[in-house]
């Protein structure tokens, strides 16, 4: 059974930063792509950053050279850094977990990000 946790969410001023991360059960992470997707009130889920088993990544236009994804795969670990964050940026994250091509076969139970002053 995959076990995501994340961790790291919280309210933080326009122009900030917050550092999310998650933390995964299983002994093959270091094989699966992992991602963070995003669901602000009222509005569709958002695929924001992937990195595959190799580290390659992508993002979404709304956060490029803002955001970083990064993994550390001997922690189990895949972090989200977002700098200069926006009102716009404020939703509930989720981390994923998938079998290439996938990315999200499994989900975490997601954490708040509230970017206000």
């Amino acid at each position: 059974q995959v076990r995501l946790v994340e961790s790291g969410g919280g309210l933080v001023q326009p122009g900030g930063s917050l550092r999310l991360s998650c933390a995964a059960s299983g002994s093959i992470f270091g094989f699966y792509a992992m991602g963070w997707y995003r669901q602000a009130p009222g509005k569709q889920r958002e695929l924001v950053a992937t990195i595959t088993s190799s580290g390659s990544t992508k993002f979404a236009d709304s956060v490029k050279d803002r955001f970083t994804i990064s993994r550390d795969n001997a922690k189990n670990t895949v972090y989200l850094q977002m700098n200069s964050l926006k009102r716009e940026d404020t939703a509930v994250y989720y981390c994923v977990m998938g079998w290439p091509p996938r990315v999200n076969d499994y989900w975490g139970q997601g954490t708040q990000v509230t970017v206000s002053s």
